[in-house]
């Protein structure tokens, strides 16, 4: 069998906590610093817009042709990608001064322009996102995020203590401030795809996480004179080898997506294998060692034993 990992390593991650924390508070700042300073790329999922599907004649799309028939028509800001199939090409543009009768008609004139420049062209599909859905869908999106990191704590806090459930919560606000923060400083294109790439994070890291902590709450039982952070050091050691094969194969499963999936799905694969690779780094370097600044207890798990042995026959 495989093994990437040996099975008893002892590692000491503890030893690098503080080097670990300095690292990330700074990767946070840079992060939200980016975020207020260049901001994201927002789609039109969050700004409004159209987008036009359409289909060229074999046997492939001039992309760099369509940019330019759409660009001359002075629509601002407008997206050219391919679509899937080489002949297929996604049309983006911001939303129009004038309301939704204007974005109607832009369309109109876009559709126009490709039929003059591109005889055999076939339209498939348009969609237009006006203002009002566009501010429903950031709201819901930011909603969507924050209700899942307070299930985590609460989840956490009742199946461990509170100390548990904070360092869940600070591991995965760490996380997803880091893929925001990626995104303003790569300038992907930011929408609903986004927000639920950021979702499967959140409970990617939080599984990685449980698994760590399940092994410290078990060490904490077996193990009552060792120090806390020798305790810590081998519980993430003990779940080291899980934790490294399930990011690799999950990593190498996204990259084939992002490289042969598609641009309409790039967005979300780049989102993932960056929030894997936060994630895996997280739940080793910041929701275990957090635990030592938390007056976590030795002794707080030893009642919960004790019901165990005294509901035994």
């Amino acid at each position: 069998m495989l093994k990437l990992i040996p099975d008893e390593t002892r590692i000491p991650f503890m030893r690098w906590r503080y080097w670990a924390f300095s690292f990330s508070a700074l990767m946070v700042v840079l992060s939200i610093v980016l975020f207020f300073a260049r901001g994201l790329n927002l789609g039109i999922d969050f700004v409004g817009g159209s987008t036009i599907e359409v289909r060229t004649p074999p046997p492939a799309a001039d992309i760099a042709k369509i940019r330019k028939v759409v660009g001359s028509l002075g629509l601002g800001d407008v997206s050219v990608q391919e679509f899937g199939e080489p002949r297929e090409v996604l049309i983006r543009f911001e939303e129009q001064p004038g309301g939704e009768e204007a974005q109607r008609a832009a369309q109109e004139r876009v559709e126009q322009a490709l039929r003059e420049a591109i005889p055999g062209i076939e339209i498939r599909q348009t969609n237009f996102i006006g203002p009002k859905i566009s501010g429903e869908l950031a709201r819901d999106g930011t909603l969507a995020v924050t209700l899942a990191v307070l299930a985590v704590l609460v989840y956490i806090w009742f199946r461990f203590e509170w100390q548990f459930g904070v360092g869940a919560v600070i591991a995965l606000v760490h996380d997803v401030t880091l893929t925001v923060g990626f995104f303003s400083i790569t300038q992907l294109e930011f929408n609903l795809s986004i927000i639920a790439a950021i979702l499967t994070i959140v409970g990617y890291s939080l599984n990685d996480t449980v698994v760590v902590y399940d092994r410290i709450r078990e060490n904490m039982r077996k193990f009552r004179r060792i120090p806390l952070v020798e305790l810590l050091d081998r519980s993430i050691n003990d779940t080291l080898s899980r934790t490294i094969m399930t990011s690799l194969t999950t990593v190498l499963a996204l990259f084939a997506l992002f490289y042969f999936g598609g641009e309409v799905i790039r967005g979300f694969t780049a989102a993932m294998i960056w929030g894997v690779a936060v994630g895996t780094y997280s739940s080793i370097f910041i929701a275990s060692p957090v635990l030592l600044f938390l007056d976590l207890k030795r002794g707080i798990f030893d009642s919960e034993e004790g019901d165990k042995t005294a509901a035994r026959p």
